[in-house]
């Protein structure tokens, strides 16, 4: 399990079984996957994993990142969205190649869990290192998990840039009328 700075994020109430059993199920997902069989369904007795919740799933190797991929918002339970994004993110992030069989035992796991999206018409209302961001503006969107700007000890100007660079605006887009910025936070284990 990766470690993440204990300030980072929300305590949703999961508990560590709860936690220990979606890292499972990501990385059983994974490594059905690169074995070429199809993940087995996934149903959890927890009625906490049975939220429909949005999650994010990132993959390191060697401290290094490997794949991260997630879904804002999902009409699936949560034990289903974190296997679908854990097997995103292992092989269909576009910025890696496809996670290998051999690689697996090398793989540290963390998972994003979501609240849900909050519009804002104040950026002073960010909390850096509780919430992430997702910002839009047109046809452009972009997102940055809250665990990125306390990883990298950003301020909130340079985590409001850095999300409108992600979403491929201009590191100044989030001052403009027309761009909406959004705030979530997460459990993040």
């Amino acid at each position: 399990m990766s470690s993440t700075k204990q300030n980072v994020g929300v305590d949703l109430g999961l508990t560590d079984d709860e936690k220990a059993e979606l890292l499972q199920i990501a990385r059983a997902a994974i490594v059905s996957r690169a074995a070429g069989r199809e993940a087995s369904s996934v149903s959890s007795a927890s009625a906490r994993l049975a939220d429909k919740r949005g999650a994010f799933v990132c993959i390191k190797q060697r401290g290094m990142l490997r794949g991260c991929v997630g879904m804002l918002e999902s009409e699936h339970p949560l034990s289903k969205t974190v296997a679908e994004m854990a097997q995103a993110a292992a092989f269909r992030d576009s910025r890696f190649r496809a996670v290998t069989d051999e690689e697996i035992p090398y793989l540290d796991l963390e998972i994003s869990v979501l609240t849900p999206l909050t519009e804002i018409a104040d950026p002073e209302e960010i909390q850096v290192g509780v919430h992430g961001l997702f910002i839009r503006k047109g046809h452009y969107s972009g997102v940055l998990l809250p665990q990125v700007a306390a990883e990298r000890d950003w301020d909130r100007v340079t985590f409001l840039s850095e999300t409108c660079r992600k979403a491929g605006l201009h590191p100044d887009a989030w001052k403009e009328k027309d761009t909406k910025i959004y705030v979530f936070s997460a459990d993040v284990f």
